[in-house]
């Protein structure tokens, strides 16, 4: 019951914030965003699409691009203690802003960490060539988070590729970010296929639009193996009938609580867990958005208050490890957006618990497929299973 809350209350307006230097997002959306913090970067004005775009360049075979989604490291059954490892799972939605990519790659090669990035198409396909997406139930070209700028998309493009090569996984946030009213709850399985098409096609074909020439895309998008759905909405039967379709191993969409896996509909489901913030009773998900909401209704607090709501937030993510350890090592799923919400609190936060938590013992700090893959060989550990 206690999820059921917080979803209600909270992951509506859980929406991605444009990129800096990105057009405006399409006003032909009928319903209107939810309000922004006031740290959100400020647009620049849309240019107008070309009249006449230049032929596409073609990209270089798939074969020869990286894989999304690597595989690089292996993790034992057990561990010394006879208990299985406790996998922590970083991953962050949409993944567009330069320098927050160059904060957590940081930070990850401090500990040996992989985390995931659930990419949003947009950034990687320039705003003059906006109207080749056709989102369902929208204007062609519209989007709520915005398009890429050439500079920016090939800076972007470049280090997915850097990414990727360091371990970490690249899954797909989807294109348009449509929450709510009029949003991806009413897509039907064909419809999601399609905007699943058009990732592809973004990834593609974005770089090389930007750049006016043949530039190579920074990796085969038809070996992304995850999605997190924008505001965690959606009809569940019908995306991921979409993702097993494409070969696809996980739904990071859901929501639940510190306990192992479960496969549904083909899908091992990735879920953001329902915890409780540290001092208090409230109910609330890992992830940055829910635990915002949870301590000011998502409203910017005064500076004064920063080490406070930090240490809160660390506080709940030391619980939830705890709770974990407690309970036989079931995964801990930490979701985050590339954000710095009320004065940068849930990134500073999540930044000192890798620090910290990483480089524990029976730690591992993973990324998706990483664990994906674990699960394959040994499934889920005997004794240990969901209710």
């Amino acid at each position: 019951m206690g999820v059921v809350l917080v979803i209600a209350a909270v992951v509506a307006g859980c929406a991605d914030v444009p990129l800096e230097g990105a057009p405006t997002p399409s006003a032909s959306h009928t319903l209107k965003p939810t309000p922004k913090p006031t740290s959100k970067p400020t647009p620049t004005p849309t240019r107008k699409p070309s009249s006449a775009p230049p032929a596409t360049p073609k990209p270089p075979p798939a074969g020869k691009l990286p894989a999304a989604a690597p595989v690089l490291r292996a993790f034992p059954a057990r561990l010394s203690t006879g208990k299985p490892p406790l996998f922590v799972v970083v991953s962050f939605d949409g993944a567009g802003d330069l320098l927050l990519w160059q904060r957590w790659r940081t930070v990850a090669r401090q500990v040996n960490a992989r985390m995931t990035f659930f990419l949003s198409g947009p950034y990687l396909y320039p705003g003059d060539h906006r109207t080749d997406y056709l989102p369902p139930n929208h204007r062609p070209g519209a989007s709520e988070i915005g398009w890429g700028d050439p500079t920016s998309i090939l800076a972007r493009s470049t280090i997915l590729r850097d990414a990727i090569a360091e371990g970490h996984e690249i899954g797909t946030h989807a294109n348009g970010h449509f929450c709510g009213t009029n949003g991806v709850d009413s897509w039907t399985a064909a419809q999601w296929t399609a905007e699943l098409s058009a990732f592809d096609r973004m990834v593609r074909t974005g770089p090389a639009l930007a750049a006016g020439k043949t530039v190579e895309p920074p990796f085969d998008p038809a070996t992304v193996k995850g999605m997190r759905t924008p505001c965690l909405e959606g009809n569940k039967a019908a995306y991921r009938q979409a993702m097993v379709q494409r070969g696809m191993v996980y739904d990071a969409s859901g929501t639940g609580y510190i306990s192992w896996p479960k496969r549904a509909d083909g899908l091992w489901s990735f879920p953001l867990e329902s915890v409780t913030l540290a001092g208090t009773s409230k109910k609330t998900l890992t992830m940055d958005y829910n635990l915002w909401y949870a301590q000011t209704g998502a409203r910017t607090a005064p500076v004064a208050q920063v080490p406070a709501l930090k240490a809160q937030v660390l506080a709940t993510y030391r619980q939830a490890l705890a709770k974990s350890r407690a309970s036989g090592n079931p995964p801990l799923f930490l979701g985050n957006h590339f954000n710095r919400w009320n004065n940068s609190v849930y990134s500073d936060a999540l930044q000192q618990f890798v620090l910290e938590t990483c480089k524990q013992p029976d730690v591992r700090c993973v990324s998706n497929i990483e664990l994906a893959g674990w699960l394959g060989k040994y499934g889920v550990p005997s004794g240990l299973r969901p209710s």
